[in-house]
C-alpha cells in the first residue's frame, strides 16, 4: 500500500441508507474513461446494506454516527481520508449520466485559477414532474461561470481542489448549502467557480411530501446563514414559485399530463414554498441536536399495521432513537402463524377482554439482522443475525431472573402484546431477548426457532428432554407447524411417534419420518399425547380415552369452555400438562437443533411484505405447512 500511486482524483459520495441507489451509482463509475481515481464513502449511520454494497465495489468506508452528520462535517471528514489533489464530490442517489462524467468534472480544476466546479443534473423517471423541472431551470444546457454577486454551486455533483480545501473547510455548522459558501468563499478571492454542464447526473428523489418540506426548509434555514436570503427577499421567493407553477401546469397540460399531474405539482410547489419560506424565517432556531436530526435524516420503513378487526394496511414508520440496552433489527423473515389471524380477526382473547390494544405490527416468529446498537449494548455486534423472544419481560423482576417472562406483570409479547412486532422492515427490541443464529442455519429456517421453542418447552414439560432414556410410543394431534415440529423432535429424541390428522396432504409431509393416521383409534396404546390442534373435542377426547398412567401435552389454543368429568383423570392415573410460549433457554435449544430438522416443508411459500394480504389469505386457507413474509428481499 505505501508504494501504491496515489490516484488523481478521490470521489467522495456522502451516504445515508442508499442500498436502492448504490449499485447503479457504482456501475456507472465503473464506466467512467477517466480512471485516475478511488472511491471514499462517509456513511452516516446507515441502518440497511449500504456500508456492505459500498466495500463490494471497492470504497474505502469512514462512519459517522447519526448524531454528528452535517454536510460539511461528512465531507471534511471524507476529504481528510482522501489521498487525491482533487475532489469530487456525488450524491449516493446521483448516477453518472455517462462515461465523461468524472473527466468533464475534474477538468477545469486543472487551471490554477479555479476552485470548484460543479455538474448538470437531470431528473429520474421516479422525480417528482416539478422537480425535474426544477433541474431543468438551475442547471442549464450552457456551461457558466459564477459569480460573487450571485454564488451558486451543489455538492450532489460538484468538485474543488484539495490543497483549497486545507485552507478552507466546508462549514460544518450548516443544515445545508455548504457548496454555496464554499463557492462564495473563493469568489472573494478571486478565483472561478465554474459550471459544467456535460457532467451530468441524474439525481433521484423519491421522498414523501413531509421529506419534501423538510429538505427545502434547511436549505432556507441555510440560506439565511449564508448570507443568499433574508427576510426581504421572501416575496421574490413567493413570485418565482408561482411563476414556475404556472409554467409546470401549461408544460403538463401541452403534453396531455395535466389531469393526471395537477395534484402533484400544486403539491410539490407548496411543500417547497412552505419549507423555504419557514427555514429563512426560523433561521436562528437550530440550537436544538434532535431537531436538527430529524431535519436531517430519512428513517422512514413500511411495516403492516392492524389499527382494527379487518383493518389492516402497509403504513410508514420511523425509526426511533435507541434507549440504552435497545437494538434495531432488519427483519429477515416472519411466519404467519394462527395467532395473527386472530389479531387480524378481533378474536384473540387478549383484544376481547381489553388486556392488548390496536394498532400493534404483527408478527412475532421472526430472524433478521443487527444493524444498530443502543447504549451499553456489549453482547452484540451490527451484522450479528438473530431471532427474537416472543415473551419478554421487565428483566429486573425474580421471574424474569429465573428466564421466566410469562410470570412478570410487565410481560410484552412481540407483535401480540404491548410490543410492535416483525411484520415490518425493521423491529426495535431489548437486546437481551435476541439470540445469534448458527451459521449452519439460514435466516429462513430461523424464523421458525419461534414455535421449535415453543415445542421445546412443552416437551420439557412433559418430561422429555434431549437426553431422553428409553423409546416411548407417542401420538401427536394435528400435523400443522406446532404437531409437525413436535413430531420430528420426538423422533430426533428416538421415540416412537405416530401422528394424527385429517388432512392426507399435511400428513404426507412426515412420510418416512414417523408413523401417520387419519383415525383416532387405539388411544391406549400411548404413553405420551401431545394436542396441537385446540379443538375442545379432541382434547376431551385424549383425556377421557386415553391409557391409565398416560400424560396429556396440551399444546393448541383456543380450547374455550371445557365440560368434563375430573374423575376420568384421577382415577385413570392420568396427567394433563399445559404449556405456552417459550424461555430463553427454549430458544437456544431450537437454535442449537434446526439444522437437524428437516425444514424444507416450511419453506416453500413466502411473500414480499407488501403481498401481506395475499399471504394471510393463504396461511387462513391452511393448505400449505407455513407461510412466511420476506421483510428483506436479499436475505436468504
Amino acid at each position: 500500500m505505501m508504494n501504491e500511486p496515489r490516484p488523481e482524483t478521490t470521489i467522495v459520495i456522502r451516504a445515508f441508507n442508499e442500498e436502492r441507489w448504490l449499485p447503479e451509482v457504482f456501475a456507472a463509475l465503473d464506466r467512467q474513461c477517466y480512471r485516475e481515481f478511488e472511491v471514499v464513502l462517509v456513511d452516516s449511520g446507515s441502518i440497511d446494506r449500504t456500508r456492505e454494497i459500498a466495500a463490494a465495489r471497492g470504497a474505502r468506508i469512514v462512519r459517522l454516527r447519526s448524531e454528528d452528520f452535517t454536510f460539511g462535517h461528512s465531507l471534511n471528514v471524507g476529504i481528510r481520508e482522501s489521498r487525491g489533489r482533487l475532489i469530487a464530490i456525488l450524491s449516493a442517489h446521483a448516477i453518472p449520466a455517462d462515461g465523461e462524467w468524472l473527466s468533464r468534472l475534474v477538468a477545469p480544476l486543472r487551471q490554477a485559477d479555479t476552485a470548484m466546479v460543479y455538474g448538470g443534473q437531470r431528473g429520474h423517471q421516479l422525480s417528482k414532474f416539478s422537480e425535474t423541472q426544477d433541474f431543468l431551470r438551475v442547471f442549464p444546457s450552457q456551461p457558466r461561470q459564477i459569480h460573487a454577486d450571485d454564488p451558486f454551486a451543489n455538492n450532489a455533483n460538484s468538485a474543488v481542489r484539495r490543497d483549497l480545501w486545507e485552507s478552507h473547510a466546508f462549514d460544518e455548522g450548516l443544515p445545508g448549502l455548504e457548496d454555496i459558501e464554499w463557492a462564495k468563499y473563493w469568489l472573494k478571492h478571486d478565483l472561478k467557480v465554474v459550471y459544467e454542464p456535460g457532467a451530468c447526473i441524474i439525481h433521484v428523489h423519491t421522498e414523501t411530501w413531509p421529506q419534501v418540506r423538510r429538505r427545502y426548509y434547511r436549505e432556507g434555514m441555510a440560506a439565511r446563514w449564508v448570507g443568499i436570503r433574508y427576510l426581504r427577499h421572501i416575496p421574490g421567493e413567493l413570485r418565482r414559485e408561482l411563476s414556475w407553477l404556472g409554467r409546470d401546469l401549461w408544460l403538463a397540460a401541452t403534453h396531455g399530463g395535466l389531469s393526471k399531474l395537477v395534484g402533484e405539482i400544486l403539491r410539490f410547489r407548496f411543500e417547497k414554498t412552505v419549507g423555504t419560506v419557514g427555514g429563512i424565517v426560523d433561521s436562528r432556531g437550530l440550537g436544538n441536536p434532535a431537531r436538527r436530526a430529524e431535519m436531517f435524516f430519512q428513517k422512514e420503513f413500511p411495516a403492516v399495521v392492524v389499527r382494527g378487526p379487518r383493518n389492516a394496511r402497509l403504513e410508514e414508520r420511523s425509526v426511533p432513537n435507541l434507549k440504552p440496552g435497545e437494538v434495531l433489527v432488519r427483519v429477515s423473515h416472519v411466519g404467519i402463524c394462527g395467532t395473527d389471524l386472530e389479531i387480524l380477526e378481533g378474536t384473540l382473547g387478549y383484544y376481547k377482554s381489553g388486556m392488548a390494544n390496536y394498532p400493534i405490527v404483527p408478527g412475532h416468529e421472526s430472524s433478521g439482522t443487527v444493524v444498530a446498537l443502543g447504549p451499553r449494548v456489549t453482547a452484540l455486534a451490527e451484522g450479528d443475525r438473530v431471532v427474537i423472544e416472543c415473551i419478554q419481560g421487565c428483566g429486573e423482576c425474580p421471574a424474569c431472573a429465573r428466564d421466566e417472562a410469562i410470570r412478570c406483570r410487565d410481560r410484552r409479547e412481540v407483535g401480540v402484546l404491548g410490543q410492535d412486532g416483525a411484520c415490518a422492515a425493521y423491529l426495535v427490541t431489548h437486546a437481551r431477548y435476541l439470540h445469534r443464529v448458527p451459521e449452519s442455519v439460514s435466516l429462513a429456517q430461523a424464523a421458525l426457532a419461534e414455535p421449535l421453542a415453543v415445542v421445546h418447552k412443552g416437551l420439557r414439560r412433559l418430561g422429555s428432554t434431549s437426553a431422553d432414556n428409553g423409546a416411548r410410543k407417542c401420538l401427536v394431534v394435528g400435523a400443522g407447524a406446532i404437531g409437525h415440529l413436535a413430531a420430528r423432535v420426538l423422533a430426533l429424541r428416538g421415540h416412537h411417534v405416530t401422528v394424527f390428522d385429517r388432512s392426507r396432504q399435511r400428513l404426507a409431509l412426515l412420510e418416512g419420518a414417523v408413523a401417520t393416521a387419519q383415525s383416532l383409534n387405539d388411544l391406549h396404546e400411548y404413553e405420551w399425547l401431545i394436542e396441537a390442534t385446540g379443538e375442545q373435542t379432541v382434547l376431551t377426547t385424549l383425556v377421557q380415552e386415553s391409557a391409565t398412567g398416560s400424560t396429556v401435552l396440551a399444546l393448541g389454543l383456543p380450547y374455550g369452555n371445557q365440560s368434563f368429568n375430573f374423575e376420568s383423570i384421577v382415577a385413570f392415573d392420568r396427567s394433563v400438562v399445559g404449556s405456552v410460549g417459550s424461555s430463553g433457554k427454549d430458544f437456544e435449544a431450537a437454535l442449537a437443533i434446526l439444522s437437524s430438522i428437516d425444514t424444507a416443508p416450511f419453506l416453500r411459500v413466502a411473500y414480499p411484505l407488501d403481498e401481506f394480504e395475499k399471504a394471510w389469505t393463504l396461511a387462513r386457507s391452511r393448505t400449505v405447512l407455513k407461510v412466511m413474509l420476506k421483510a428483506d428481499a436479499t436475505a436468504t
